[in-house]
């Protein structure tokens, strides 16, 4: 019918449809970009291997991994520049707060250390050591503080820095003890270092996926989401690493 219009019409009508063609090819390559925002320990140490095997499974799929302190992660899902956030968070007004897993605190001890020998020891058991431990206002803080004082240890004889993989930088080169989460396991993997479950008591930290309550995310985000978690459990079943959901 549109060849008997006159050839002006025919034209804008057609630039009308490559408009729309194109806003519609633009929305659907939007949707399937997600933004993942994760602590710089994961992000250097597990997200890039996460997301390679993702893609192999969604190949029309891309995700923007944005690496920064969990502060400003959770800062930037509120503000809607990122579409989800992984990690420790706290309860925040306008965010969804989900759990994704529970994993245990652990101890590090250097390689040569008799710690090998053991696959778990009492908090007691640290008080004699040197202590290295995450600064607050970490999450872990918090809980290693109290146990340590319930133990009889004064926390603030201990070694406090705020990167965890300095803290396991450190212990490596023997100048003490450090207590960290078992999701770290992929950084310890690589150095001269042991890990040792703490119990009496076991202490977990939860580990939550985040977004913008205001906010409706494409089919794509929930895909990644659901990926990330069943990739969890299968690298802590490998590793026999402690967690739950």
């Amino acid at each position: 019918m549109r060849r008997h219009w006159p050839a002006v019409v025919r034209r804008d009508l057609a630039d009308i449809d490559t408009a729309i063609s194109i806003i519609i090819q633009t929305a659907r390559k939007e949707s399937l970009t997600i933004s993942v925002g994760v602590g710089l320990l994961l992000a250097s140490n597990m997200f890039p291997q996460a997301m390679a095997e993702f893609y192999r499974q969604r190949t029309d799929v891309r995700v923007n991994l944005y690496d920064a302190d969990l502060n400003t992660v959770l800062q930037r899902v509120k503000a809607e520049q990122i579409d989800i956030g992984f990690g420790s968070f706290e309860k925040s007004p306008g965010i969804r707060r989900m759990p994704f897993f529970r994993f245990s605190l652990m101890a590090i001890h250097a390689e040569s250390s008799l710690a090998r020998s053991h696959s778990s020891i009492p908090w007691s058991a640290l008080r004699h050591e040197r202590l290295i431990l995450q600064a607050p206002p970490a999450p872990l803080w918090h809980p290693i503080d109290q146990k340590l004082a319930r133990a009889g240890i004064n926390s603030k004889d201990a070694v406090l820095l705020n990167r965890l993989d300095t803290i396991i930088a450190m212990v490596e080169a023997g100048h003490g003890t450090g207590i960290i989460p078992s999701i770290a396991l992929p950084v310890c993997q690589y150095r001269k270092v042991v890990m040792t479950r703490l119990v009496n008591p076991t202490v977990s930290l939860d580990y939550y996926q985040i977004r913008n309550r205001g906010r409706r995310l494409s089919p794509a985000a929930d895909d990644f989401a659901n990926f990330l978690q069943g990739y969890i459990a299968r690298w802590a079943g490998r590793a026999g690493v402690p967690l739950g959901r």
